[in-house]
């Protein structure tokens, strides 16, 4: 945490012209965060202060805020926003050319309903009178929807970590400071309990119009009642007999470093068999760059469990992302820069990474992320990203500052559209679905549909969307129960595909909370929907728990596994707990109420920031969960916002039912493709394999794993492809398999083959869809 000095038009009255901005600089650099106190020059000659002049200060030295603040004279110091609160709560601190107020420090200091402009003007006041003392700033109590803001003048002289519990205690105040006061801060308001909930709910969730913006903590939408088909509570589920396993992945003497390296907040599956982690400026990773920096993305190898370090140019914090149509993975958008952190990553707002794998040239292994320079149209933070049928990329959604979602001018509730190559139009289009949301608005579930169109779900809303008429097909109905989206994000796939019903794409959507903050409950309730029947509706089901943060993935034998999240809370930092450690299986063709059953339990909380991604043999790889700012690597319990849950770095595998048991020495073995280079126009390939004797059946999936992040996985989808030739029985088998009719069945991009005999899997190979 830091505070930025922003001199807006103000100059330094000459009594006072001790403030050298450039010495200041200095003594702020990233070299001085350990000093517990910092003095200005006092013999410096002050130049006047231009225009949004700004200085940070590293880590709210201590007594340093209060020496700039006193440069400031007569005049009286604001604080706004930064540029990006939610990344490291920034602050701005604002001089305008106004008379001094004085008033009284404050013990703590609570502000709503942050603007872009500021309403935090009584904190300046308050430490103005405590410029004779350290002063640092700590977290707000509350996470939540509308930025609630906490303010406490903390005069020990100690690194933010270690926040002492003293405070500075002030005089009482005079009533025509009471009554200052008063106006500067706005009176706190009691919790309510919103109608059919039975504890007292914090008033920080957005009340909208929309249908979608009725429900726990919010009753201003058109909410005459209860919901006409209420969402069903928590489902018993019993243990699978063949549950599969889940380890950990052991450290050696050769390889004392069998983890990720960075928090994996994003993740992919690349071409060449390995994962790429991608993370945001964080003040720790494992692993360093050679420039001395630490590393924020990494490339682990499941073959050797080593992971490098790589490097990249711009912050990719809570980014977008998808592989284009040549195979580069690509990520898009992201946050502010953390220059006292990091001065060579700039701000990512607007930025697009590339990088580039290949199954047969290794030379490209360990290189890092390519950024030409070229731009979105606009910030985007928390963006979605769909690839369409001719290649583009569907760009949705995101903040644009990282603050307030809740204000309007926050937010960008548009779409824009990037070209085969990942480079922008420079359009933004306003989408209504998105508008009309806020503040659920941020990293939508997009799916591709066999019509060529998508299927957005925000919120509680879904609607079918064409991208080349800019309208909405078909509205949807509400999804029974809690959000879905963030920061109460679910998760959502679209299940297998297959000839056998024209590709009728079905949707899947599970687990979601009431709003953002620790104390919310989640939803066990699951939502199936049909978006191109002729009259689509939600087939609901449940978990056996109430689940935020939950994540599905399918396997290639067309069961969907879920994993991670918490019991109670959201995202966000520190704002959840009760970890769900249990790894459940779907599996969607079973009748309803008998789809879900229990694998085996974890032990490690994966909440915030948490990934999984399917490997080439066939497990699931798990990995993440980092909910505090910074990372931590020991809990410090009764923290506000939590840290009660360390930042992970060990990675888990999931050894699904089908490698397991009876199963775990019946793979296919041999496997060999007639051709890498595909095409989705019905036209054939061959593959050959070796089967176990006695096999009944086999199947042949394409499978594309996408972008993973926050409980999406962008452009995840599988297709059951038609194959003639298989010979039951038979040890050698020779199959012709038929690709899909086109790219709205599969867009292009790099797929992985898998071949199921007797629903176990041959080790998967990359191919690649033109």
């Amino acid at each position: 945490m830091f505070l930025r000095l922003d001199v807006s038009g103000a100059s330094v009255p000459s009594e006072t012209s001790t403030l050298n901005l450039s010495a200041a600089a200095k003594l702020l650099s990233p070299k001085s965060f350990g000093h517990e106190q910092t003095t200005l020059p006092t013999a410096a000659v002050a130049p006047p202060m231009e225009a949004q002049s700004v200085i940070p200060i590293a880590k709210c030295t201590p007594g340093l805020a209060a020496r700039v603040m006193a440069g400031a004279g007569t005049r009286l110091v604001t604080a706004a926003p930064a540029a990006s609160l939610a990344a490291q709560r920034l602050l701005r601190l604002r001089i305008p050319p106004r008379p001094d107020q004085t008033a009284v420090a404050a013990k703590t200091l609570v502000v709503r309903h942050v603007t872009p402009m500021g309403l935090m003007e009584a904190a300046a006041q308050r430490m103005d009178t405590a410029e004779s003392h350290p002063i640092t700033a700590v977290p707000a109590a509350r996470t939540d929807a509308v930025v609630q803001t906490h303010l406490q003048l903390n005069l020990q002289q100690h690194h933010l970590r270690k926040n002492p519990s003293w405070v500075y205690q002030p005089r009482a105040p005079t009533p025509a400071q009471k009554r200052q006061m008063a106006v500067a801060v706005p009176p706190t308001v009691e919790p309510f309990v919103a109608p059919g909930h039975r504890e007292a709910v914090a008033p920080h969730t957005f009340c909208g119009k929309t249908t979608a913006h009725c429900g726990t903590g919010c009753q201003s939408g058109p909410c005459t009642g209860p919901p006409s088909v209420p969402a069903p509570g928590p489902s018993p589920a019993p243990a699978n007999p063949n549950p599969g396993t889940l380890r950990i992945l052991p450290a050696s003497s050769t390889n004392p470093l069998v983890e990720a390296g960075v928090p994996p907040m994003h993740a992919g599956l690349m071409q060449n068999g390995r994962v790429i982690f991608l993370d945001k400026v964080e003040d720790y990773t494992q692993l360093k760059l050679p420039n001395g920096q630490f590393a924020y993305s990494s490339e682990y190898d499941p073959a050797t469990n080593k992971v490098v370090p790589l490097s990249y140019k711009t912050n990719a914090f809570c980014s977008g992302g998808a592989f284009l149509a040549d195979g580069r993975f690509v990520s898009i958008g992201g946050n502010a820069p953390l220059d006292f952190l990091d001065p060579t990553v700039g701000d990512g707002f607007d930025g697009i990474r590339y990088l580039t794998r290949s199954a047969t040239d290794a030379s490209l292994n360990g290189q890092g992320w390519s950024e030409p320079g070229n731009k979105i149209a606009s910030a985007r933070w928390y963006a979605s990203v769909q690839t369409m049928p001719d290649s583009t990329l569907f760009v949705a959604s995101g903040s644009l500052n990282g603050l307030d979602p809740t204000k309007p001018e926050n937010n960008n509730p548009t779409y824009e559209v990037l070209n085969a190559q990942g480079v922008s139009n420079g359009r933004n289009i306003p989408m209504e679905i998105l508008r009309k949301n806020q503040p659920y608005y941020m990293y939508p579930f997009i799916h591709l549909l066999n019509n060529g169109q998508l299927f957005v779900q925000v919120s509680k809303s879904a609607e079918i969307f064409n991208v080349a008429t800019n309208t909405v097909t078909k509205p949807l109905p509400d999804i029974p129960g809690d959000y879905r989206t963030y920061p109460n994000t679910g998760g959502s796939v679209l299940l297998p595909l297959s000839s056998g019903n024209g590709y009728a794409p079905e949707v899947m959507i599970c687990g979601g909370g009431a709003y953002q903050d620790i104390t919310s409950p989640t939803d066990p309730s699951c939502g199936r929907i049909q978006p191109l029947a002729a009259t689509p509706r939600w087939e609901m089901d449940s978990m056996n728990e109430g689940r935020g943060m939950v994540e599905g993935t399918l396997l290639p034998d067309g069961t969907v596994i879920w994993v991670n999240g918490a019991n109670q809370g959201a995202q966000g930092f520190g704002v959840a707990r009760t970890p769900t450690y249990q790894v459940l299986i779907y599996d969607p063709v079973k009748p309803l109420g008998q789809r879900w059953s229990r694998g085996p339990t974890s032990t490690i909380a994966r909440l915030y920031h948490s990934v999984a991604v399917l490997l080439l043999d066939g497990t699931l790889m798990i990995a993440g969960s980092n909910p505090v700012e910074q990372p931590i690597l020991k809990p410090v319990p009764g923290k506000v916002p939590s840290e009660d849950f360390v930042t992970e770095f060990r990675i888990e595998i999931y050894t699904p039912p089908y490698l397991s048991g009876p199963n775990a020495n019946k793979r296919p073995t041999g496997l060999t493709l007639s051709s890498k280079s595909l095409k989705a126009d019905g036209s054939t390939f061959t593959v050959r394999f070796t089967a176990p004797a006695g096999n009944k059946v086999a199947r042949v999936a394409l499978y594309h794993g996408g972008f993973v992040t926050h409980s999406l996985h962008m452009n995840h989808r599988m297709v059951f492809l038609d194959t003639t030739g298989y010979q039951a029985g038979a040890t050698s088998q020779t199959l012709t398999v038929k690709m899909p009719p086109n790219r709205n069945v599969a867009h292009a991009g790099p797929y992985v083959v898998y071949v199921t005999v007797d629903g176990v899997p041959a080790i998967g190979q990359f191919v690649s869809v033109a």
